[in-house]
């Protein structure tokens, strides 16, 4: 009885989704105990299309295959973390990602794995997967207090999430395994070793919309209005160089050696993708932000 009430809960509020642009995440929400969060809502075809692509060759480039979950990103980050003996990969798909970030908090246990796994299913079977896009592009962390495709093309460009060019998309989803390292860091080599990879692939990936699969895609048009705190700079913080987002009371610690993203969340299923030139592979834990999979 309450593991029925607790799912419909949950319909409910997936469902909801489906006509309703959130204004707050469960991250957000966290965040907001350490000052104001940044955070402009933009629709889908707002909002550039080498970001899309950028972001699903970062983060989940079977994304309009699978549904919910990709079983290879999963049994590679198994082996990963069988063989460091430790948490150190996650095999989360952008729709467990966005459960995850709307819903649950950044703790690592089976029971919010679990609440996550159930979540993801009810948000492939509500929602199309445009909508699971844009969601996930208008929530995920850029930066400290930096929420969304919007406030992070201003923040780090300061252009609009429309007028994003190719190599700027490919910074923004390489920043996601660690959005407060690089915020705090700026763009590292590695960072943009890992954007340069990204840029090459991005032609390869589907993203939900069909009128969109070509190559080279057009910037999204700019929106027709823009709020006084869309277009304010805003105020770079100290970030907390953490793979989660800042909690409170959290200080800045020391800069953690850089761990590329998830390979095996990287095949494409178009062809295969040389990951030989792809920046060093090293054993430091990877990033397990909001903004990437754990």
């Amino acid at each position: 009885m309450g593991l029925g009430l607790y799912v419909l809960w949950y319909t409910g509020l997936v469902m909801r989704l489906q006509h309703h642009n959130p204004t707050q995440s469960a991250y957000m929400e966290r965040a907001e105990a350490q000052g104001k969060v940044q955070q402009s809502w933009r629709d889908y075809d707002q909002i550039s299309d080498y970001l899309k692509r950028a972001v699903l060759i970062s983060e989940d480039a079977r994304f309009t295959e699978h549904t919910g979950f990709d079983w290879d990103g999963i049994r590679y980050a198994i082996k990963r973390n069988m063989e460091a003996g430790k948490p150190v990969a996650g095999g989360s798909t952008i729709t467990q990602q966005l459960a995850k970030n709307l819903y649950l908090s950044g703790k690592r246990s089976y029971l919010r794995k679990a609440q996550e796994a159930m979540i993801a299913v009810l948000l492939e079977i509500c929602l199309s997967k445009r909508r699971i896009l844009e969601l996930y592009l208008n929530m995920a962390q850029w930066g400290h207090q930096i929420y969304g495709a919007e406030a992070a093309a201003r923040h780090h460009f300061q252009v609009s999430a429309a007028q994003l060019s190719p190599f700027q998309a490919a910074q923004l989803a390489a920043m996601l395994p660690r959005p407060n390292y690089y915020d705090f860091k700026g763009p590292t080599d590695h960072l943009n070793q890992r954007a340069n990879w990204i840029l090459e692939q991005m032609q390869l990936v589907r993203i939900p919309d069909p009128a969109l699969n070509v190559w080279p895609a057009s910037p999204a048009p700019e929106p027709a209005e823009k709020s006084d705190t869309d277009t304010q700079a805003p105020v770079p913080a100290p970030s907390v160089s953490t793979d989660t987002p800042a909690q409170p009371g959290s200080t800045p610690e020391a800069a953690p050696v850089e761990q590329p993203a998830n390979p095996g969340r990287n095949t494409l299923p178009v062809q295969s993708i040389d990951t030989t030139n792809d920046p060093a592979q090293d054993t430091s834990t990877e990033g397990t932000l909001e903004g990437t999979s754990q």
